[in-house]
């Protein structure tokens, strides 16, 4: 497992409430809380595997020899007579290109993980504007998952614009109590439920950033999906931005790697950094061959997951109306991409259970996520609508909603 899955373990294994190993003040002992719900964790993933119908099948809980499927027919993706890469070399250098073109931007680098890339970004744009402060909203990527690392690797300033569940407006920005040398937006904010500005928001966004002479980064790992929401080309939501990143596997499915993109002078100071964070790895083939893979065969059926995604999230609305469970929320009601969030009036082990017991008895895996507890008898979970989930009919959805809303208590008993 590599450690971009390692973290959506770590993500998953927080939600359903389980502490680090080795915590002193935790029983972990058998019929222990941490080892009951240890043990859902193993039936969620193990219910998820065997299961006939779910909406999407993340990389990260596929065995190897199904990871290893997504490079069949890799003679069509790259030239594999040629030599292997070395340092960067070759076909690193093809996906370098290919990247940049589909941004359109000067040049692009490819980095081990999204983490590195933008520490490096943003580090290499203060030493430019001779500020180290970033400003961010208080729930990207970096805040929440990052281990502080733009402060403690990166020796930057991050300053908070909002908290609110959604992307800080042109006001939020051109208000700010002091100065700050770039602005980092994360397209779309996954902690806020995947959510999205209008095109003409984000645009007045980085016009009050460029007013205060600040530089703007996109933390863009799932900027590929966010083309039917904006009704804009890659190309064009890439250009609002000096730098973007973007990651290979939360979208395509990859088996890691990220890229950073922007002016061709930035991208050759990243790359020194690069080699200094110890991102300069010998070979990468792997890795980089499932990129292009995702690029040929992920990135052109996004549209129709966002699409898709919003048939869902109606029916289960409908599906939880239907099935009387009171305040069902799907978060956004429109979603923005194809991710979204569900929040049910319930604990988070009570949900997690009925969905485990569905997927167990039925085959049918309506919520593959865990549920994340967030306060008393209230949870919500990842819904994400893959290529699986395409085959998914509105009737469906309903129908899979009733027999999870079959699995749970009466309110109020």
């Amino acid at each position: 497992m590599g450690a971009a899955e390692r973290d959506e373990e770590r993500r998953a294994a927080a939600a359903d409430g389980e502490r680090p190993a080795g915590s002193p003040d935790e029983e972990h002992g058998a019929g222990s809380p941490d080892e009951e719900r240890r043990q859902r964790r193993a039936r969620r993933i193990a219910a998820h595997r065997r299961a006939e119908h779910v909406l999407a099948r993340p990389g990260f809980l596929q065995t190897l020899r199904e990871r290893l499927a997504l490079l069949e027919g890799a003679r069509d993706l790259y030239d594999l007579d040629e030599t292997v890469d070395m340092y960067g070399t070759g076909i690193v250098e093809a996906l370098e290109q290919r990247v940049a073109g589909l941004l359109g931007k000067e040049a692009a680098a490819f980095f081990p993980t999204g983490t590195m890339a933008q520490q490096i970004a943003l580090r290499c744009w203060a030493a430019r504007t001779g500020d180290p402060t970033v400003a961010l909203h208080a729930l990207a990527h970096p805040e929440v998952h990052e281990r502080n690392a733009l402060r403690e690797v990166g020796g930057l300033r991050p300053v908070r614009l909002t908290g609110e569940p959604r992307l800080p407006t042109a006001a939020e920005v051109r208000d700010f109590e002091e100065p700050f040398g770039a602005l980092m937006l994360e397209l779309p904010l996954r902690d806020a439920g995947f959510v999205l500005p209008s095109f003409e928001e984000l645009t007045e966004v980085v016009e009050a950033a460029r007013e205060r002479d600040a530089v703007v980064h996109f933390d863009g790992a799932r900027l590929w999906e966010t083309t039917v929401h904006f009704g804009r080309p890659l190309e064009e939501i890439a250009d609002l931005a000096d730098s973007v990143y973007v990651s290979f596997y939360k979208s395509l499915d990859g088996y890691g790697g990220a890229a950073l993109a922007g002016p061709r002078t930035l991208v050759e100071q990243a790359k020194t950094w690069r080699h200094r964070y110890g991102g300069l790895i010998l070979q990468q083939f792997p890795t980089v061959l499932s990129a292009l893979a995702g690029l040929e065969r992920e990135l052109p059926l996004l549209p129709d997951y966002v699409r898709h995604a919003r048939v869902v999230a109606a029916a289960l609305r409908e599906g939880f109306a239907a099935a009387g469970v009171p305040w069902a929320r799907v978060h956004p009601g429109q979603p923005h991409t194809h991710d979204f969030q569900v929040w049910l009036p319930y604990d988070a082990d009570v949900l997690s259970e009925a969905a485990i017991r569905q997927a167990e008895e039925t085959g049918t895996l309506l919520f593959a996520n865990p549920w994340d507890h967030r306060g008393p008898e209230l949870a919500f979970t990842e819904v994400y609508v893959r290529a699986d989930g395409l085959a998914w009919t509105a009737d469906d959805v309903r129908t899979a909603v009733a027999r999870f809303a079959g699995r749970l208590p009466v309110a109020g008993a």
